[in-house]
Formats: C-alpha cells, sequence, structure tokens
C-alpha cells in the first residue's frame, strides 16, 4: 500500500516538473515583447537608471561641498569677530579714562573716585567676559598650572607654599591667559 502511495507521489512530482517544463517553452518560444522585456529595453532602462543616479551623486557632492564653504566662512567670521563683546565692554572704559583727563584742575579724591569706578566698570567687563583672577593667598599651596614661582625663600611655613603674589594672574574660561607669579617657601 505504501509502495502504491510512493508511486503516485512521485508520478505527481514528474507531472508537475513536466509541466514546468512545458510552461518555460512557451515562454521562451512566445514572440518577443509579450510579458519580457528585450535586451535592448533593457539596455535603456539601465543607461537611464545610471544616468539618473549619476546627477542624483553629482547633486549630493555638490551640496557637501556647499555645506564645507559654508562651514568654513562660518569659522572665518567667528574668529573675525571673537573679540567683539569684549571690545565693546571695554569702550566704557576708554571713555572713563578719556573724560578723567579733560578734568582742568582735579583734586585727589575726585581722582582716586574715577579710579575706583574705572576700575569697576573693568572688572565688569572681565566678569562678563570670563576673565578671571588668579590672586592666590599666602600660604596656599603652589599649582604649577596656575602659578608661576619666581623664587623661593625661606619662611616660617610649609615648603612649595606662596609667600606672596608678585602679580596676579589671569585666565580665560578654564584657560590660562597668565600665571600668577610667586614667591615660595623652601
Amino acid at each position: 500500500m505504501q509502495d502504491q502511495e510512493n508511486t503516485q507521489g512521485q508520478d505527481a512530482q514528474a507531472q508537475a516538473a513536466a509541466d514546468e517544463m512545458k510552461a518555460e517553452s512557451a515562454e521562451k518560444s512566445a514572440p518577443a515583447g509579450a510579458g519580457q522585456p528585450t535586451l535592448e529595453e533593457q539596455l535603456a532602462n539601465a543607461v537611464a537608471k545610471a544616468a539618473e543616479l549619476q546627477d542624483a551623486f553629482l547633486r549630493a557632492k555638490a551640496e557637501g561641498e556647499n555645506i564645507r564653504r559654508r562651514a568654513q566662512e562660518d569659522i572665518a567670521r567667528a574668529h573675525k569677530f571673537a573679540i567683539e563683546s569684549f571690545a565693546e565692554s571695554m569702550v566704557p572704559v576708554k571713555d572713563s579714562l578719556e573724560m578723567a583727563l579733560l578734568v582742568e584742575t582735579p583734586s585727589i579724591d575726585s581722582l582716586k573716585e574715577g579710579v575706583d569706578m574705572t576700575l569697576k566698570q573693568l572688572a565688569s567687563a572681565f566678569e562678563k567676559n570670563k576673565l578671571i583672577e588668579v590672586n592666590p593667598k599666602a600660604g596656599d599651596k603652589l599649582d604649577p598650572m596656575k602659578h608661576q614661582a619666581v623664587s623661593m625663600v625661606p619662611a616660617q611655613q610649609e615648603a612649595n607654599t606662596i609667600v606672596t603674589v608678585l602679580q596676579k594672574g589671569y585666565m580665560i574660561a578654564d584657560r590660562l591667559l597668565r600665571p600668577a607669579l610667586v614667591t615660595v617657601a623652601q
């Protein structure tokens, strides 16, 4: 019984394969253009697709060049005008100093008051532009990233600690502009 079922299954498979071969043969013998494009049509489609892709590539390349050029222009503009904010905050300081020189007969008190006001303007300009003072106190530990030891002196304090500050240092944001000049204990 099982042999008969196997034989029937094999016959069915053979019939399906024969039907498939007939269909392929019929497709091959069918007139050109009936369902399948000709080689000329395929070539024309491939050429059109290649031209389309090349056009898209050239457009993308041009767009990339434009973006790069615009970025370079933006960077150049940023470098050119980076100091503009600082310059704007320094103009009132200059104005104050010029006005102080115009006073005919200044008194010591008025000069001192004018210098004090001008110093406040300058400190405000520094703060606005993130220019930070580095002014260590006596006894602070020497920080070679912010301080420059000019000399070592004998002192009644721990070694490598600051004895005196000769000149304040300055930082712009997190970057050292000028180290503080200090003397340190031996």
